[in-house]
Parts: structure tokens; C-alpha cells; sequence
């Protein structure tokens, strides 16, 4: 057995725990269907194939180094909170030896312009960190500013710290995809699925019991759902190897909300600006060597309401409930989001199982 398959989730309750080691065969009783292959769509395939499923996942395109997707667009950092991550990516990370998947746990610092007891919900946010067991090495300390020389004129004042996943995007996006393909998963390179949401009788029909829309930004058309809006982002890339400046481990990235094109250059204006800030904040990262690949941009799926993650309610044109649970809008948090809104899928479509579906509705 391949080594990405001898990493498995499990539900238990509402989130997923990861654990390492062979697994118990479970022999497929249904298919599902998921469309979109980021970090949401195959982290949900993962997901659905440890439970017993058989899944097929469909996309335009997979992550490359030669045509990067959205989800390879990212930093990244998985955040706290929202996500129970630490308990996944501890034991990822513990295992780089063996698989190469990107994954590594970092002492993360954050740093605020302001007292962050004159920030409401930064504090809030600090507080729920300080009081989660799972987040290691947490410490709010202002002279962690000093600690780490960064710039005083900077306008920084207050900081903490905490141990935290940080992703080569990149590398993990591939690993992904082999996880899926090691337990079993098919895929499948299609152009557009076109507008799911009021049926997909026929994806229905030909791959599976259910569908999950993973589609990002295409929810727009596959969900007919227009509060989705892209939100750009852009990344220049240095070598960070401490020759011409102290290494760092953070991120640092530009958005724009409701940009639809992605006509950036590592010379436009807005990553001129985004360069002289982050040279402001970093001394010595102005003399910086560029990456071979130093400049990449995407664009993020965002909602102008939330997050969405659950059951399509529109009836199928033949007078039945729908087969599709839908999870997309997850903007720039999807990798903090994705296993736990992998574990909310698994939850509808045990929901999906035991309703009567399949009748018609009482009109």
C-alpha cells in the first residue's frame, strides 16, 4: 500500500481526525460525484473515500507547476480559528521523511499597528487562540517586535505568537491529488458541468448518488449563485535563504475584492506598493533575490454572504429533491476551511442517505 493512502480521516462527531497506519478495506456501496479539483473538491473526495465512498472528482484543469490553480495561489497559512487543523497538520508534518507533502509546523507571528486590547476583534480572536489546548507555544508578548527586528518605524506596537501550519501550496496541491488517486479516486479532466443546481439529473444518472459542487468562483454559473466574487490576489516570491536578508516564515500577500482580471505584473503599481510596505516591515528584505518564479496572482472565491456548505433546495424539474450538496465560497481561507467543511459534507450526505430524496415532494 502507497504511503498517501496509510493517511485516513474519520468523523467523529462534526470534525474529522487524521490518523496514520493501514487502514481497514471498506468496500464502496455508493458514488459520488465531485466537481472541482482545489483544495476544497479534493479534500472532500479524501474525505468520502475514507468513509466508504466510491468518488469520482471532475475538473477544468489540476494543480502544476507550468498553469497554477486558485488554491496554488496562496501563502498559505492555516489560521486559528476557524479550523481544528493543529490536530491534522502535527501529524503530517511529523512525517517528511516519507511524504513530501508540503505540510510544516511554524512559529507564526502576528503583528498590529495598535494595542490589540483596543481591538475588539482581534482580542476576541487572540482569546479563543490562548484558550485552545491544541495550539502550541502561544504567547502575546509586544516586545516580540523587537525580538524579531522588525523595522520601528514600521508602526508596529503589539504581538503574539503560536505555532501554526505553514504550506508550500505548490507541493501540498500535488500531494492532494495523490492521496485521492492512491485510495482509489478517478479523475476526470471536463470542461464546464454548466448550471448543476436545478437538477444534474444526468451527472446524477452517469457518476454517482450524489454530486458535491466544489466549484469556486464557477458556482457563479454551476449554482446560478451571483453573490460569488472573485477576490484577486498576488504573491511575489523571494529566495529566502538568509544570504541577503534574515530569513522570515511569513506571508505576505495583496487583495482586491471584486477584481475579475488578472492583468497584474510584478512591475504594476498596487505590487510596487505591496513591495515597499513589506520592505518597510522586514529590514534588509529589499535586497532580496526573486524566486525563478517570482510573481504569481489568482483569484480567490468569495461570498458576499458566507461561506455556503450545504443542501441544494431547489426541487429538479421532475418534482424531486436534489442530490447536490454544495461547498464553495471559501475565498482566501480554503485551506483553513477544507477539512472542516469536508467533514460538514459527510454530514449532509448521511442526511441525503436517510430522507426519501428520491420521492417526489408534497407540493
Amino acid at each position: 500500500m502507497s504511503l498517501p493512502s496509510q493517511v485516513y480521516l474519520t468523523r467523529e462527531g462534526t470534525e474529522l481526525i487524521l490518523s496514520y497506519g493501514p487502514k481497514t478495506h471498506v468496500t464502496p456501496s455508493s458514488r459520488v460525484l465531485v466537481i472541482g479539483g482545489g483544495v476544497t473538491g479534493l479534500t472532500t473526495a479524501w474525505a468520502l473515500l475514507d468513509a466508504g465512498y466510491a468518488v469520482t472528482v471532475t475538473s477544468e484543469k489540476w494543480a502544476s507547476l507550468e498553469d497554477r490553480i486558485t488554491s496554488q495561489i496562496a501563502g498559505a497559512l492555516w489560521e486559528w480559528p476557524p479550523a481544528v487543523c493543529g490536530k491534522h497538520t502535527n501529524l503530517i508534518s511529523s512525517t517528511t521523511q516519507e511524504m513530501e507533502h508540503g505540510v510544516r509546523m511554524r512559529m507564526t507571528n502576528f503583528f498590529f499597528e495598535q494595542s490589540i486590547h483596543k481591538m475588539s476583534g482581534q482580542l476576541e480572536k487572540m482569546n479563543e487562540i490562548a484558550a485552545v489546548h491544541d495550539i502550541q507555544g502561544f504567547k502575546h508578548d509586544p516586545t516580540l517586535v523587537k525580538t524579531h527586528a522588525v523595522n520601528q518605524d514600521a508602526g508596529v506596537v503589539d504581538s503574539y505568537r503560536h505555532l501554526a501550519p505553514v504550506i508550500d501550496t505548490d507541493q501540498y496541491m500535488g500531494w492532494l491529488r495523490s492521496t485521492v488517486v492512491a485510495k482509489g479516486g478517478k479523475l476526470i479532466t471536463a470542461g464546464s458541468m454548466g448550471p448543476v443546481a436545478a437538477g444534474g439529473q444526468a451527472a446524477g444518472e452517469v457518476w454517482g448518488q450524489a454530486i458535491v459542487n466544489a466549484t469556486g468562483l464557477g458556482a457563479y454559473e454551476t449554482a446560478a449563485d451571483h453573490s460569488v466574487v472573485p477576490l484577486r490576489g498576488a504573491l511575489v516570491r523571494v529566495i529566502n535563504d538568509g544570504k541577503r536578508f534574515p530569513i522570515v516564515k511569513e506571508a505576505l500577500c495583496l487583495v482586491q475584492p471584486y477584481v475579475h482580471t488578472l492583468d497584474l505584473t510584478i512591475d504594476s503599481p498596487e505590487i510596487v506598493r505591496m513591495r515597499d510596505r513589506c520592505n518597510k516591515f522586514v529590514p534588509g528584505l529589499e535586497n532580496a533575490e526573486l524566486d525563478p518564479v517570482p510573481f504569481v496572482q489568482g483569484l480567490r472565491p468569495f461570498r458576499d454572504t458566507n461561506v455556503r456548505v450545504d443542501r441544494e433546495q431547489r426541487l429538479k424539474a421532475d418534482g424531486t429533491h436534489s442530490r447536490i450538496i454544495h461547498s464553495y465560497g471559501q475565498g482566501g481561507s480554503g485551506f483553513t476551511l477544507s477539512f472542516g467543511c469536508a467533514a460538514d459534507v459527510l454530514g449532509l450526505l448521511s442526511e441525503l442517505e436517510k430522507s426519501p430524496y428520491l420521492e417526489r415532494a408534497n407540493l
